[in-house]
């Protein structure tokens, strides 16, 4: 029976240790981001080393949309018109990212959001990590 109650205690730390997203936190989803890793279901991870295409999302308020862009070799980002709208929703805390584009509609919820990194997990729930970009230049 002891051991059931520290179980339960250890699972209570772990759930509360969820951060809470607020409205200022929101503006740090803003800019470029870069995937890092993705966590599936059962465990296993897949690193990402190279990335062609880097994330940009821009939120204003409780709406916005994210754009796949390249980097180029001279340091800018090459973007095409092709967009993703996104709706923020914030529930105590807990904030989801609703995407729509023309052909599909989901949703992904953000985990944590600092400065340099992003995580988050969609329905099938499969975590991401991004972290931010560093620039790079052959000038």
């Amino acid at each position: 029976m002891k051991k059931i109650g520290v179980l339960l205690v250890f699972s209570l730390f772990f759930i509360g240790c969820k951060q809470k997203i607020s409205d200022a936190d929101l503006a740090k989803i803003n800019g470029y981001w870069e995937i890092e890793k993705a966590e599936l279901p059962d465990g296993s991870k897949k690193e990402y080393t190279v990335n062609p295409t880097i994330d940009f999302i821009e939120i204003k308020g409780n709406k916005g949309f994210r754009k796949k862009v390249m980097p180029q070799m001279d340091g800018s980002y090459l973007m095409n018109n092709v967009s993703e709208k996104i709706e923020v929703t914030n529930t105590d805390g807990t904030v989801v990212l609703h995407y729509s584009t023309s052909y599909a509609k989901w949703k992904e919820e953000v985990l944590e959001v600092t400065n340099e990194h992003l995580v988050i997990r969609n329905d099938q729930d499969l975590e991401y990590t991004y972290k931010r970009p560093k620039p790079f230049s052959v000038k």
